[in-house]
């Protein structure tokens, strides 16, 4: 089964970059078998991360920044491929 995990933060006004930066260099270990980081306007990060794992398994997750980077809290949700 394939589980996709999604993290999405706004950046506090003025740190779209800052942002970028901070979520592209968190390393998770292990590593997923995909990775992919988006962005859009008003300073929003999305990585999405799929594992091959149970929709339910322990797998690292993208921390949240220092509170100064964020308009907002982090927001998650986790996924599975549809049969």
């Amino acid at each position: 089964m394939t589980v996709a995990l999604m993290w999405e933060a706004k950046a506090a006004p003025g740190r779209g970059a800052e942002l970028l930066e901070w979520a592209r260099s968190r390393a998770l270990d292990p590593s997923p078998e995909r990775r992919e980081t988006l962005i859009a306007p008003g300073g929003r990060v999305l990585v999405m991360t799929w594992w091959d794992a149970p929709y339910d398994a322990r797998l690292p997750e993208i921390p949240a920044p220092a509170d100064e980077l964020l308009a907002r809290p982090v927001h998650r949700w986790r996924f599975e491929t549809a049969q």
